[in-house]
């Protein structure tokens, strides 16, 4: 796709928000209604076009230094006007116009997570930190995102604050929320969970988890062979109840597992009682451990159907996601 299209489609989406000051300004009536050097048309166009520089010297380089150019202040107000939620529909309006992949094909998708420093607000409880051993306070974000390998897009975001972070909330949440019918989502050691698992599957997507390749995590207390590399498959019936029968099952480690009521998974309920029926949640995968350098491995749990995606299509893929040069088995 050429820059120039790129550019037309953003700026398009850019125009259409803006024609609706209804939505997304805080007064309507009066935000914006009068012809001023800052639009809300080129607001939006300022904001998004920002780069890293203080606020006067990116006005000076928006303005090219013209001797219309607003104060800062003008544009701090008018900044005030907006609300947030107009960016966020020029970003979702802008990737789905971008993501024009077939429909048949699976798209690849990568989570991951990054916290931002943001302006000093002692107000904002969920993102202030006072500082420590001399250093100043300051306030941070974390911000989720969802990326298209493929086209090299963010497809989606989740902004926390950083005393409220949950990385696991975040995923889930984009996964349920995404209108794209078929992908595959690549996430780091952080996503390893049977709940976002099962968000994936639900979705009728496919996952690709790199996990802990020690003694803890998911792999613990799976019977896997004892070897550098391997590919199994396990099938898990996930419960929350412990009755006399369910413990005999639960020996059987490669298909059964118990799920204690405080670690979340939103498929079963989280208590029951006594008298209540046994209830199951299956989840089927592939525990895949690889060689990466020819003294370490990886292990990954995935979805994705062995027939069409074998041992070394999942290290392609591993790769594609973390840049990682695989050698040969």
């Amino acid at each position: 796709m050429k820059p120039k299209h790129i550019k037309d489609v953003l700026l398009s989406e850019i125009r259409a928000v803006a024609a609706k000051p209804e939505e997304f300004c805080y007064d309507p009536h009066r935000d914006f209604t009068r012809k001023r050097k800052l639009s809300f048309e080129s607001m939006l166009k300022n904001i998004i076009g920002m780069g890293s520089k203080s606020l006067t010297n990116e006005m000076i380089d928006l303005f090219q230094a013209s001797s219309k150019m607003p104060s800062a202040s003008a544009f701090v107000q008018k900044r005030a006007k907006i609300k947030p939620e107009a960016l966020k529909s020029v970003f979702d309006r802008f990737t789905q116009k971008m993501l024009t992949m077939p429909s048949d094909e699976m798209k690849i998708l990568a989570v991951d997570g990054s916290d931002i420093q943001i302006a000093t607000n002692p107000q904002d409880k969920s993102s202030y930190f006072q500082g420590t051993n001399e250093q100043k306070p300051y306030n941070l974000l974390h911000l989720n995102a969802l990326y298209s390998l493929d086209q090299h897009i963010y497809v989606d975001t989740i902004i926390q604050g950083r005393w409220d972070w949950n990385e696991h909330a975040a995923l889930q949440t984009m996964v349920d929320h995404s209108n794209i019918p078929k992908a595959l989502v690549i996430a780091d050691r952080g996503y390893e969970s049977y709940n976002n698992m099962a968000h994936i599957q639900e979705k009728g997507w496919s996952f690709l988890i790199r996990i802990k390749d020690g003694k803890t995590g998911i792999k613990e207390g799976l019977v896997l062979p004892n070897k550098d590399e391997f590919d199994v498959d396990i099938s898990l019936k996930l419960t929350r109840k412990q009755t006399n029968e369910i413990k005999e099952l639960l020996k059987d480690k490669n298909h059964y597992r118990f799920i204690a009521s405080s670690t979340p998974f939103d498929y079963l309920p989280q208590k029951s009682r006594k008298y209540d029926p046994v209830r199951f949640y299956e989840l089927s995968f592939r525990v895949v451990r690889f060689r990466i350098t020819p003294d370490t491995f990886e292990t990954v749990l995935t979805n994705l159907d062995a027939a069409n995606y074998p041992l070394e299509e999942v290290k392609k893929l591993y790769a594609a996601r973390w840049g990682i040069m695989l050698i040969s088995a």
